[in-house]
């Protein structure tokens, strides 16, 4: 099992596994969740979809994505868009609701949002704890290494079992809110006390 972070100054080495990783996310938002998602060329996108954006995947060495997720500077802008969460709350995106902070987003350079957070859904069940666990630790190492103070995510509600486990330093950030059919939470994670 490897952890790469993809960026689009580094893509280019590292074959398709960029592809692989929007492969995958189409896999697992719009074939397994069914959402209404962008697509092309059998590979899930949207407008965060950025080269201020970060992309981190746990995969094999033949690159077989088994994890992802999208980490995005919450200073981001292109066009109308800035990041997900914030553009939620500022009612631009009709899919999630607008109460999904109990603070006004931040827009800050040492605040991050991660996004599109999945674990392929034919990752074998006896492995899907350490494939989340390299997940986890590879963003919190993307994100200091980008200068993260702090990630802010909107995850699935069962976060707290799973956070400390990973030995996360993570805090409710928005109530719990049922979005097609899932219960998602907003969450901030604190990445200072835990510098090594």
């Amino acid at each position: 099992m490897q952890t790469t972070t993809l960026s689009f100054a580094n893509l280019h080495n590292h074959g398709e596994l960029f592809a692989n990783l929007f492969r995958a996310r189409r896999q697992s938002f719009i074939v397994q969740n069914n959402w209404d998602l962008p697509e092309a060329l059998g590979m899930e996108y949207d407008q965060y979809d950025t080269p201020a954006s970060r992309w981190v995947a746990v995969h094999d060495e033949l690159g077989r994505i088994l994890a992802g997720i999208r980490l995005t500077p919450t200073t981001a802008r292109c066009g109308i868009y800035s990041y997900m969460i914030r553009d939620a709350q500022n009612g631009i995106l009709d899919s999630i609701p607008q109460n999904l902070l109990y603070d006004q987003a931040p827009v800050q350079e040492n605040i991050w949002e991660s996004s599109r957070v999945f674990v392929a859904h034919d990752t074998p069940q006896n492995i899907r704890r350490r494939v989340h666990a390299f997940l986890i630790t590879e963003m919190t190492k993307s994100a200091r290494e980008l200068g993260a103070a702090h990630v802010l995510g909107l995850i699935p509600a069962n976060w707290p079992r799973w956070a400390r486990r990973c030995g996360l330093d993570a805090t409710a950030a928005g109530p719990v809110m049922h979005i097609d059919g899932i219960d998602n939470q907003c969450v901030s994670i604190n990445l200072v006390q835990n510098l090594h």
